[in-house]
């Protein structure tokens, strides 16, 4: 038997979210600090496992590697299944990435707060929220590998407690009308998501009931060699089911309105776990269950669908523009972006479909780097708000250079790793829809609005009372921004050991479907012959 690499990359975390919690509280700065160490290391050994996962990983051999298979509940089909696609590699990957400097960034966001007179407001367990940021890396690593659709479901659902205890627990700190906002925001991400969760349950149930089986293997063999076959109107309904709980996730217009919220409540870490991280086990499972399972309802809904995209992306571009708070403009050029990466699935392309998962990888490491970086200066100014900034370059420069980069990379600047993979979408989707493709390019025009807009107000002109004592990076935040930096860079540059990971899925994908990309029109009026004797 092979060692269960999988189970041990997702009970990595587990274990330390377990022993982190149950660490005695501390009493002063120095045990505080200790106490964070712990949870550090737990989500370093994660990114251990995930490369060795990523280096065990043969992109052209079997579609499911390094497998496992337990039964689980026979009676009703289930099993602990668990296997890695290319897409699930680069993601753990991602994951195994960002958690670590997630909590790098915010040591200090669950310390006690202190009023004005050195009293406590609130003595909360620190500990405590470095322990839900492993439980959610658990799941969602889990979520990644589970290839039984019931196991998917129970871990898809899961990772929503740790969730709603860390945007309504671990939040805006301030008490009042900010700390009831905090409380709404957490309330409306479990509520939206919870319903998605129900619909999805049912047709769970309907598909069990069609095929016997939660094992996705075995219904999309089946499917292949013909010895299943949905009626048109089950696949249609069942698919419907299952998109709208990953639409809901992902999210997609008009789905979408829990995510300013939660963000804008939540600590820049976590807002960098919600939408890097949390909200990718979304589209994932659009490419994983929603092609695989139902092929033909999938291209049925395929148009429909990349509409909804395409309003997305201008939608929370233009809202981009008009805000005022830092965290909730992040949070609508990330509804932005995920129309990119739905439309690159749906436009069914191999460029698209390949441009979308890379986007999945860039948006994430992009969206930490600016996320972060904004995090360090919202810190240092202790407000959201535009407004409140201006001038930082002078007094901040490496802060400010940081910001910067990140904002290029969000707006998809040649050379930094969203390029790629948003190019590779809109060229997918030029190929079939090529009227949708057009309208989608105003997306990247509105990006660069909201985000050299934003650098202007808060980093140039003259510095703006209140912005004096703004300090640049300190060590441990260079150590959490420069090598976010650099994978934008090397992704920009040199996409291709990415690529070549999950370019094979894609193929794999589209051949199950029956789709091929369309034939290229060549206009015969055009060509000429070349060559004397001809």
């Amino acid at each position: 038997m092979s060692f269960p690499i999988l189970t041990v990359a997702a009970a990595l975390p587990a274990v330390g979210a377990v022993l982190t919690a149950a660490l005695p509280p501390a009493t002063n700065t120095r045990s505080r600090d200790r106490n964070k160490v712990v949870p550090l290391l737990f989500s370093l050994g994660t990114l251990v496992l995930a490369c060795v996962v990523a280096a065990r990983f043969q992109p052209h051999g079997a579609r499911y590697q390094m497998t496992e298979h337990h039964s689980w509940i026979p009676q009703f089909g289930i099993s602990y299944s668990l296997g890695v696609d290319g897409l699930g590699v680069v993601l753990i990957l991602l994951t195994g990435v960002l958690v670590p400097f997630v909590m790098l960034a915010s040591w200090h966001d669950a310390d006690p707060v202190v009023d004005d007179s050195g009293t406590f407001e609130r003595n909360r367990r620190t500990q405590g929220f470095f322990a839900l940021i492993l439980a959610v890396e658990a799941m969602v690593v889990i979520a990644f590998e589970a290839t039984d659709v019931f196991l998917f479901y129970v871990f898809f659902e899961a990772m929503l407690i740790p969730m709603y205890f860390l945007i309504g627990g671990f939040g805006d700190r301030t008490k009042g009308e900010d700390a009831r906002q905090r409380s709404y925001a957490a309330v409306k991400f479990l509520l939206y998501n919870l319903l998605g969760g129900l619909v999805m349950l049912a047709a769970v149930i309907g598909l069990y009931t069609i095929t016997h089986t939660f094992d996705l293997v075995s219904i999309t063999t089946a499917l292949q060699n013909g010895s299943l076959h949905f009626s048109s109107t089950a696949e249609n309904a069942l698919f419907l089911g299952f998109m709208f709980a990953f639409a809901v996730k992902a999210p997609l217009w008009p789905l979408h309105t829990w995510l300013p919220n939660a963000m804008g409540e939540a600590t820049p870490g976590v807002a960098v776990l919600i939408t890097a991280v949390v909200d990718k086990v979304g589209t994932f499972a659009m490419l994983r269950f929603c092609l695989q399972l139902f092929p033909q309802a999938s291209k049925t809904f395929a148009p429909a669908i990349l509409v909804l995209s395409v309003i997305g992306i201008l939608y929370g571009a233009l809202l981009a523009v008009g805000q005022k708070d830092i965290k909730r403009l992040v949070a609508y050029a990330s509804i932005s972006h995920f129309g990119f990466i739905i439309l690159g699935i749906f436009a069914l392309t191999s460029q698209g479909q390949s441009g979308a998962e890379l986007y999945m990888v860039n948006h994430g490491v992009s969206t930490a780097a600016w996320l972060l970086v904004a995090g360090f200066l919202m810190s240092r100014r202790g407000s959201r708000l535009i407004s409140d900034y201006g001038g930082v370059q002078k007094v901040a420069p490496v802060l400010a250079g940081t910001f910067l980069v990140g904002g290029l990379a969000i707006l998809s600047l040649p050379g930094l790793g969203p390029f790629v993979s948003e190019f590779l979408v809109l060229v997918g989707t030029f190929e079939r829809y090529p009227a949708l493709g057009i309208v989608a390019t105003a997306g990247i025009v509105l990006a660069a609005l909201y985000v050299l807009v934003l650098y202007q107000r808060t980093m140039t002109g003259p510095v703006k009372p209140g912005n004096e004592g703004v300090g640049d990076l300190k060590a441990r935040e260079l150590v959490v921004v420069a090598p976010l930096i650099a994978l934008l860079l090397v992704l920009g540059v040199y996409p291709k050991p990415v690529a070549d990971i999950v370019n094979p899925s894609v193929n794999q994908t589209l051949s199950q479907m029956g789709q091929s990309d369309p034939a290229p029109h060549i206009n015969a009026a055009t060509t000429t012959t070349t060559g004397g004797g001809q």
